[in-house]
């Protein structure tokens, strides 16, 4: 038995009217990915942002601290003129209170230069830690390093006494968070980085 046409009208405005399901489960849909999201340490700041997200194709990384764990470590000391135990000593003694965390991984009337590094007095002689610019700025000729890592030379009173690599770790979940990626269709990710170079080749090479 056929149904009057009235009662088709008014089913299609049920439906068209009160699409219950639809409804709810947008925005819980929504606030089920904002959560997921802050339980996994990501602020996202709306769910209209999480759309904008759907459609990323570059995605641009820092690398210290995010791909790798900003805990840094002393991987080699090359001395010139002192042994390698009295280098590391003067490097962290004049590294004990700078700001950058570099200086954490040496350990910690001193002068930090911005960009080069630090300048002080130690027992009467001045001892210069920091860069290649650093050294050229004081007339020191430098030594070459071929070790992976960041290089801090060490000079003292004019005088090259040699250098420490320091290095970084890249944190256990960074190769598979970029592989991830790559398979929602991210194809297209940067690294910036300060760094020198080799340094950040070496970590792009260890995240693929």
């Amino acid at each position: 038995e056929s149904f009057p046409a009235w009662f088709h009208r008014a089913l299609i405005f049920l439906v068209v009217s009160c699409p219950c399901a639809l409804v709810i489960s947008v925005p819980l849909t929504f606030f089920g990915g904002l959560g997921g999201a802050s339980r996994k340490g990501i602020l996202i700041k709306g769910s209209n942002y999480m759309d904008t997200l759907a459609r990323v194709g570059t995605v641009v990384f820092d690398k210290t601290g995010t791909l790798t764990r900003g805990e840094f470590e002393v991987t080699a000391v090359h001395p010139d003129d002192f042994n390698e135990i009295e280098l590391l000593h003067l490097a962290a003694h004049v590294e004990h209170f700078s700001t950058h965390p570099i200086g954490e991984a040496l350990r910690t009337a001193f002068d930090e230069i911005a960009g080069h590094g630090i300048r002080a007095n130690v027992s009467g002689c001045t001892v210069c830690v920091g860069n290649s610019k650093m050294m050229d700025a004081i007339g020191v000729k430098w030594n070459n390093c071929h070790s992976i890592g960041t290089i801090i030379h060490v000079a003292v009173d004019g005088k090259y006494v040699g250098h420490v690599v320091i290095n970084d770790r890249l944190k256990d979940d960074s190769v598979q968070a970029v592989k991830s990626l790559k398979r929602l269709g991210v194809d297209h990710m940067v690294m910036l980085t300060g760094d020198r170079k080799e340094v950040a080749f070496d970590v792009e090479k260890k995240r693929q």
